[in-house]
């Protein structure tokens, strides 16, 4: 039984061929961005209210005009099916069930189409610029003709950010297995036996447009004339994902981008980088109070996810803590930790005296450090 995020995580260490695990749970460097998220998440403390009728709560958090029934979505993560054969598509289930959005990553390990199906519309497609940008537009018109409404532009990876954990196991995308490979799988019977049966996780986005896509291939070239271009020939949703300074997010929003998302790629690009969660504030002052401002990176329960609605964000993305729970417990576990993310995000709210996580609802409730010491 799944009863927090750490808990699936334990599991999914457990169930998890070394490789996989490292490569779902690692970060940059030594991995002190990581590790100085967590401690500015812990550092922030919300106030308690009390005597105030908080006996009706509503976690639904409208984005793009959109109801749903959770203040979270689904963060774009590639090669989900290394978790746990299936991945995607119970990702894409749950997406359907609570009517949230779905990131589906250029690496997915199901093609885009088959998931906004099953998404039943609920899906965005997350897109990295590559090379020359050649098979990049490809896909930007196949998500158009597969009906997706949003795009999301991930801009905060020029070149892939070195991980030591996934590197000492010689985690390749395309994946490849070898001896030392074989070894870790022997290990763990059960992922490999399943993992077997499935078939082989690939980037099925690229076996359509019939070339192999290079992980360690430059970005570099990517500008504010790629985005233009981008923008010219995207009818739907713009979102700009990667983003941490005030300045960039302020040239963003004025190239015409319909949304930015705060995050440090999961602390996964630059070990240096700041803490989201803890420049969330200015860039919401930057962009103003109307404009879409979305968060992820280091949300790992339901108090994390009011932290980040009173630092200024309008919705939140979760991403590893579910592949651990589909790798703990197959839908069943996604389940069960998706609904203790809810029961935890309601109940903070009932702590702290509000009803929703409304701006309205939040503000004065957070601070820095320990008022009253």
């Amino acid at each position: 039984m799944i009863h927090s995020s750490a808990d699936a995580r334990r599991a999914a260490k457990r169930r998890l061929p070394w490789m996989v695990f490292d490569y779902i749970d690692g970060a940059a460097g030594a991995e002190t961005g990581a590790a100085r998220g967590r401690a500015a998440f812990d550092d922030l403390v919300l106030r308690p209210r009390v005597l105030r009728d908080v006996s009706s709560r509503d976690l639904g958090a409208p984005v793009f005009g959109q109801a749903t029934k959770a203040p979270f979505g689904i963060s774009p993560m590639g090669m989900c099916n290394l978790s746990r054969s299936g991945a995607d598509m119970m990702l894409a289930r749950l997406a359907a069930r609570e009517g949230v959005p779905l990131g589906v990553s250029t690496v997915a390990s199901t093609a885009m189409e088959p998931l906004i199906e099953e998404a039943e519309g609920n899906a965005w497609f997350q897109l990295y610029f590559t090379g020359d940008g050649t098979g990049t537009f490809k896909l930007v018109e196949r998500a158009k003709a597969a009906g997706y409404e949003t795009l999301i532009l991930t801009v905060d990876v020029p070149e892939v950010g070195r991980r030591p954990r996934e590197l000492r196991h010689g985690f390749t995308m395309p994946f490849k297995i070898g001896p030392r490979q074989f070894i870790d799988f022997a290990l763990h019977p059960r992922w490999s036996i399943s993992s077997l049966l499935a078939g082989k996780p690939d980037m099925a986005n690229f076996q359509m447009e019939g070339f192999e896509f290079d992980r360690k291939a430059s970005r570099a070239k990517a500008d504010f004339g790629t985005l233009a271009k981008l923008r010219d020939m995207w009818p739907g949703n713009l979102v700009v994902k990667g983003v941490l300074d005030p300045k960039d997010a302020r040239l963003l929003k004025a190239a015409g981008v319909d949304a930015i998302q705060v995050s440090s790629h999961g602390a996964r690009q630059l070990e240096s980088a700041p803490v989201p969660i803890s420049v969330l504030p200015a860039i919401r002052e930057a962009v103003g109070p109307e404009y879409p401002l979305f968060f992820d990176t280091g949300l790992r329960g339901g108090e994390d996810v009011v932290k980040a609605y009173a630092q200024g964000a309008d919705f939140t993305f979760l991403g590893r803590v579910l592949q651990f729970a589909i790798a703990a417990g197959g839908e069943e576990g996604l389940a069960q930790l998706w609904s203790v993310l809810k029961d935890e995000t309601s109940i903070t709210l009932a702590q702290i005296g509000a009803t929703s996580l409304g701006h309205n609802q939040l503000r004065g409730a957070i601070s820095v450090g320990h008022p009253g010491r």
